[in-house]
């Protein structure tokens, strides 16, 4: 009996040395999960019953069990390689046979599947052309033709305009002279664009004077008036003042006494306006006007007021005191300028000459809008847009200030233009987009649209020699073309999104700029996310999800049957597998560029080696000595 029980300590002996060997072996092996053997006693018995003190019959081994605990994760320079941080296997398919590993080191086969060492490939949930996974499983399979390109049909751009930007351009209607005849006696109402109240200027008295009549005027919004009153003495010329004995002339303001004029030793019409510059009053100068074009002409002498007061003007050669005979009485005249947002003037009683005059008069425009011409606009943002080839078109977006509407109070108004390749679009060529912003800066509307979107729909998209490229051009129907453009796009169409714009006190900045679009690009590399997402990126900056990589978990590990090359098989024992993605429920996560060391305790298997080998020993020392024991008593006599 001691013979046996021996020999079954010397076998199990010999099997943990197999199992501690192969632990070591496998130390430097990924993915591998290390084993420990298991003993029994044995005691022999009989059918009913084993006695109070049985001795036993040796041991035996009850079985190999392998450790899953999780072992060191290390880096690698593979970007396919990967490492399970938590519980799961990676699914394999081998020729249609389902095996099991938590083996991560994986790269790609002539036909793109993603395989482990074995040409195993690796399977997961796949994703259709747009990189949506699709919940299907699958091998994975990477797609290393181009991307194709993606027309913009969506740009987002978040912005501050600086509410204390000037208005750049000016916009007015600047009237001839009015004669103050054509005033007296006729009152006023101007109208409004930008919704400011109709304002009414009473009937101007016919006694009164261009300077009363300028201050009336200049009353009302958006309007600006000035009195001048001249004086053009036709009849006076140089030999009159040079053969005159005592030549005198007389300017009397608004029926005052004559201004002091010192008028001795004057031969010309040039010493008079000269003396006439030298008087005390800065309201009243002269000049001599000349006719250029005809010599013939004589010269006039000319006196103005620049403060519209009438003018009564005398003139001739006669001693102190003696009247005058040249006499004459000037009213004066009114200078009128309107903003762009006066847009009629009509007449309430008396004379419509003034109405007459603003319909006849165009706008004047300075510093109007000019894209080459940064002097004519506040702001301009550049972004690059796609056509549906793929070529890539410079979108540039202009601000301008424009006049606060009404009174000013509670609402500002800025221009928008757009530009492509040098080309104005959205009919910015012919209107702006008009945006709205209300007293805390917030954007009420552009074209009265709540939502801020501009949908541009004559865009024809041109190479630069400027022809028509090939790509899709502005739809049939522009006014069919609805946001967010339906996919897939079907012309050049796109929409401008300005729905975050704001107007606050403070520099002009982008804080986002987002577009759709992007040209062909080729595959220059793969990452793989924690949730097992394998991406892949392209040398146009963009990336796409090629599928994610499915993990499967047991509820009985150990009853996973070990097949080679670091691979388990499903069992009875094992139950079927939980199939899931990476990070959901208790499946661990994903650590790209990483695999999965051996959790092998290369120290403690030592040890174990050494006790294994005790063991066997001691079990052979069992036999020796039992050999003993019976070669004494075959040599008993």
């Amino acid at each position: 009996m001691a013979f046996n029980t021996g020999l079954s300590g010397l076998r199990a002996a010999s099997v943990d040395l197999d199992v501690t060997g192969n632990n070591i072996a496998n130390a430097s092996t990924v993915g591998f999960k290390s084993s420990k053997v298991q003993f029994g006693d044995l005691y022999a018995s009989g059918f009913l019953s084993a006695g109070t003190n049985p001795i036993g019959d040796g041991v035996r081994v009850q079985d190999v069990k392998q450790s899953f605990g999780q072992g060191n994760i290390s880096f690698t320079d593979n970007g396919l390689d990967m490492a399970i941080s938590g519980d799961g296997f990676f699914i394999l398919n081998n020729g249609g046979e389902i095996r099991y590993s938590r083996a991560g080191q994986f790269g790609i086969d002539k036909e793109g599947y993603v395989v482990n060492n074995q040409n195993m490939r690796v399977q997961g949930y796949t994703a259709d052309d747009d990189g949506n996974l699709s919940g299907i499983r699958g091998d994975l399979q990477i797609e290393t033709d181009n991307l194709a390109p993606r027309r913009t049909t969506n740009l987002q751009t978040d912005l501050n305009l600086d509410s204390r930007e000037a208005v750049l351009e000016r916009r007015i209607r600047d009237f001839d002279p009015i004669a103050l005849a054509d005033l007296q006696g006729s009152g006023f109402t101007f109208g409004y664009s930008d919704g400011t109240s109709d304002y009414t200027v009473p009937q101007i008295d016919a006694t009164a004077s261009a300077s009363d009549a300028a201050i009336a005027i200049n009353a009302a919004p958006g309007v600006t008036a000035t009195a001048r009153t001249a004086a053009s003495l036709t009849g006076l010329t140089d030999s009159d003042v040079s053969s005159a004995t005592n030549f005198r002339l007389e300017i009397r303001i608004d029926g005052s006494a004559p201004i002091p004029l010192n008028l001795e030793n004057v031969s010309s019409l040039e010493d008079v306006a000269e003396a006439i510059n030298d008087t005390s009053d800065n309201a009243i100068s002269a000049s001599v006007v000349d006719d250029d074009e005809d010599p013939s002409t004589p010269d006039v002498l000319r006196i103005i007021h620049s403060g519209g007061q009438p003018l009564e003007v005398a003139y001739g050669d006669a001693p102190t005191g003696t009247p005058l005979t040249n006499n004459q009485q000037y009213d004066g005249e009114v200078f009128v300028t309107t903003d762009r947002n006066v847009e009629q003037v009509t007449t309430d009683s008396g004379s419509n000459a003034f109405e007459v005059a603003f319909n006849a008069t165009p706008f004047t425009v300075t510093n109007e809008f000019n894209p080459i011409d940064q002097r004519t606009y506040n702001h301009a943002t550049s972004t690059t847009i796609f056509d549906s080839l793929g070529n890539s078109h410079e979108l540039t977006q202009f601000y301008v200030k424009e006049p606060s509407p009404g009174n000013g109070v509670g609402q500002s108004q800025w221009s928008i233009y757009l530009q492509i390749d040098g080309e104005l679009v959205g009919g910015t060529d012919q209107t702006p987009y008009t945006a709205l912003f209300d007293q805390d800066g917030q954007l009420e509307s552009i074209n009265g649209d709540p939502n801020g979107e501009l949908i541009i729909t004559d865009w024809v998209p041109k190479d630069p020699s400027g022809d028509p490229n090939g790509a899709d051009g502005p739809p049939a129907n522009p006014g069919d073309v609805v946001s967010p453009i339906p996919e897939p796009a079907t012309s050049s169409a796109f929409v401008v999104n300005l729905a975050n714009t704001t107007q606050y006190g403070a520099a002009f900045g982008v804080n986002d700029q987002q577009q759709n679009g992007y040209t062909t690009g080729r595959l220059s590399g793969l990452d793989v996310s924690d949730q097992g997402v394998i991406f892949a990126r392209y040398t146009n900056g963009q990336s796409k999800s090629l599928g994610q990589v499915a993990l499967a978990a047991f509820n009985n590990t150990d009853g996973l049957s070990p097949v080679g090359d670091t691979t388990w098989v499903e069992t009875f024992e094992s139950g079927q597998p939980v199939i899931g993605a990476p990070d959901t429920g208790t499946l661990g996560s994903i650590k790209a560029s990483s695999v999965e060391d051996s959790n092998v305790d290369l120290s403690a298997e030592l040890v174990n080696l050494i006790i294994a080998q005790r063991n066997y020993q001691a079990n052979a020392k069992t036999i020796e000595t039992s050999d003993a024991v019976t070669q004494t008593i075959i040599n008993l006599r």
